[in-house]
Parts: C-alpha cells; sequence; structure tokens
C-alpha cells in the first residue's frame, strides 16, 4: 500500500463537504476501501480517516489487548469506537463532516489534510500550526526516537 504523505489545503462547502485530495483518493481506490472511518483523535485536536481495512486492524488490536469482562476496558472500547464512523466518498470524491466534528478541531472554512503513513489527519490550519515542532526539535526527536530503534 502506498503511503498518505504531505499536507494539503482545502475549503468546506456549504453543506460541510469537503474534497478528499487526489492523491489520496488515489490511495484509497488502490487499497479497494469501500468506505473510509473516520475517528476524533484521544490526543490531538484533529479528525483521523483510516481506510476500512487499516481500521479493522486497528480494532482488532484493540480487541485482543483489552478485556472484554474488565468494565473499564469495556469503557475504553465503547468511547473509542463511539468517537468513530464510516464514510463514503461522494461520486466526486467529497466526504461530508458533521458540524459537531468540525467543531470539535476548531475548523472553519478551511481546513488541513496531512498524511501519516497509512492514514490521513484532518486538522484546522491554525492548531496545526500551531502544534508543529520547530525544525530543531523535531531532528532532535527524530534521533533520539530513531536511536532507541536501532540501539
Amino acid at each position: 500500500m502506498q503511503t498518505f504523505i504531505g499536507n494539503i489545503e482545502a475549503r468546506l462547502d456549504e453543506k460541510g463537504r469537503i474534497f478528499v485530495p487526489a492523491t489520496y483518493r488515489k490511495i484509497l481506490a488502490e487499497s479497494e476501501s469501500k468506505r473510509i472511518v473516520m475517528r476524533r483523535d484521544a490526543d490531538n485536536e484533529c479528525l483521523m480517516f483510516y481506510p476500512e481495512e487499516v481500521w479493522n486492524e486497528k480494532v482488532e488490536q484493540l480487541r485482543l489487548t483489552l478485556d472484554e469482562w474488565d468494565p473499564e476496558d469495556q469503557l475504553i472500547l465503547m468511547q473509542f469506537m463511539a468517537d468513530a464512523e464510516y464514510l463514503e466518498l461522494d461520486s466526486q470524491g467529497r466526504i461530508l463532516l458533521q458540524k459537531k466534528n468540525l467543531e470539535t478541531i476548531g475548523a472553519q472554512n478551511d481546513v488541513l489534510f496531512v498524511g501519516m503513513l497509512n492514514r490521513f489527519a484532518l486538522w484546522a490550519p491554525e492548531t496545526f500550526a500551531n502544534k508543529r515542532l520547530s525544525q530543531s526539535e523535531l531532528a532532535a526527536r527524530l534521533r533520539a526516537k530513531m536511536s532507541k530503534k536501532n540501539g
């Protein structure tokens, strides 16, 4: 599977529809995903989008990790699943986003698609700009992470 990369600005229409970038639509088509799954991110003010098969892999990992008889695990699972929904691209390559989800990330008219390997995120541009690391901080964190992995 090809990876979702880059950041692409887009504009919502008056109904809350947005064109998924053509490069992302191509990757979705190649993966033969009929639907994508959107969920609010647990840590950041963004929406995450998964091709259906990637979503299914994540859910299976979660299922294997959680104890279905543990009340705390049940709550985690319910909340994780409650914050997700299936979306389908229309014939023009658009998805319809609910107003509550757009409000959650602080999006008005402009949004930013950000590639994340096997998934992509949707941000309000100002929020993403404020969260970005400086170039030197990014380099330091990458070095630290990669040296742990290779060391």
